[in-house]
């Protein structure tokens, strides 16, 4: 008899996930809150695991690339001038450069026609059995219907519904990294750098990042530090980063960066958020993705993850067809090195993007400079 799965989540997680089950003979349905599809997103460097995860998933080729043909990193300083520092995209080996939308464009192909989607639908209760679990649906219309599956996937993100509804409130689970963040395409380029270029405003306590793509306007990420993160996060992002930004402005890069979010819908202005759980399932459901661990964009592994969870899912249920309880201890003892390598080093990391004081942002210089002149040497040894 085919095992039916519900996946919470049309997102990087849900869809990996969706593909591995329906490999494995399962029958997923993916509901999704939004009307309909996201698009666009912000710069993603997709590094080894990530293309591993995706070319096992059979989407890497079908994926659009943006990886300029010529990356540069300026830090740009309060005075004006400017510096050459390191490729921020380029930490252990050379990434594909990617919109998180190019990632769900090539999954979405990947499940067009062969899994049931449900747009403007969530879950109102979970009830957990033995052997299956009972979940009730809300539509856009507000009908409520309760349906049953082998296992529900709590796919949808890092304010997860299925977490909350199963597991408990975020703040069990919630470790603020005590920064906001504000990613959204740029609708021209900054005025004074080449294509290719990318860039660093920084200062104590908040930066702008802004990273390049090919053939599409680069991704401004702005971020800052605040004593309470989640109050933060329900303000309105151009009211609140004009005055954070003010006395930054080198150039005009801030004010115009700022005028472009004013005329887009496509941002995310959020806290950061590490999700830390003692076990990611419940008798017949399972979190996954940002709903479980929460990487945050810091760690550059976020939507990696995703994928690598998807597929991880899948092989566990290969291993044990007969046995989904222990197919989510497999999928547990998989994931969680890797989760924990990457949630060890976030706070470091955002201290690299957002340094918390002077010898914070001093030390982030000198480590750029490191990192340039260390890659400029072994380039010339190479050659």
């Amino acid at each position: 008899m085919t095992q039916r799965a519900l996946i919470v989540g049309l997102g990087i997680g849900g869809m990996s996930a969706a593909i591995a089950l329906t490999r494995q003979g399962w029958t997923p349905v993916i509901i999704e809150r939004a009307p309909e599809r996201r698009k666009g997103g912000y710069f993603i460097g997709l590094r080894d695991e990530g293309k591993n995860a995706a070319a096992a998933l059979a989407v890497l080729d079908g994926m659009e690339k943006r990886t300029p043909d010529h990356i540069q990193f300026w830090d740009v300083r309060k005075n004006g001038t400017r510096k050459r520092i390191a490729d921020l995209t380029q930490e252990t080996n050379a990434p594909i450069v990617v919109l998180r939308g190019d990632i769900e464009e090539a999954l979405w192909h990947g499940i067009k026609d062969k899994v049931e989607v449900r747009f403007g639908t969530t879950p109102v209760a979970i009830v957990n059995g033995a052997t299956q679990a009972q979940v009730t649906l809300r539509d856009k219309s507000g009908q409520e219907i309760t349906e049953t599956y082998d296992l529900v996937i709590g796919a949808d993100g890092v304010r997860s519904t299925v977490r909350k509804l199963v597991f408990g409130p975020d703040e069990a689970f919630f470790h603020s990294v005590g920064t906001m963040l504000c990613a959204f395409p740029l609708a021209r380029p900054v005025a004074g750098f080449k294509p290719g270029d990318g860039l660093m405003v920084a200062d104590v306590k908040r930066t702008l990042t802004v990273f390049p793509l090919e053939g599409r306007p680069s991704t401004a990420l702005f971020s800052y530090r605040t004593k309470n993160p989640e109050k933060a996060s329900k303000k309105d992002p151009l009211s609140t980063l004009r005055p954070i930004f003010a006395d930054l402005d080198v150039g005009g890069i801030i004010s115009k960066a700022l005028e472009d979010l004013s005329a887009t819908n496509d941002f995310l202005f959020d806290s950061v958020q590490m999700v830390k759980m003692p076990r990611w399932s419940k008798g017949r459901v399972l979190l996954l993705g940002d709903s479980a661990w929460c990487l945050t964009l810091y760690s550059g592994m976020g939507a990696s993850a995703g994928m690598i969870g998807g597929q991880v899912l899948g092989e566990a249920l290969a291993a044990c067809p007969h046995d989904i309880r222990a197919a989510l201890d497999m999928f547990e003892a998989r994931m969680r090195p890797f989760v924990r390598k990457h949630q060890r080093f976030i706070a470091l990391r955002s201290q690299l993007f957002v340094p918390s004081n002077r010898v914070s942002l001093w030390g982030r210089r000198v480590l750029w400079q490191i990192l340039l002149r260390s890659r400029r040497y072994l380039f010339r040894k190479s050659v």
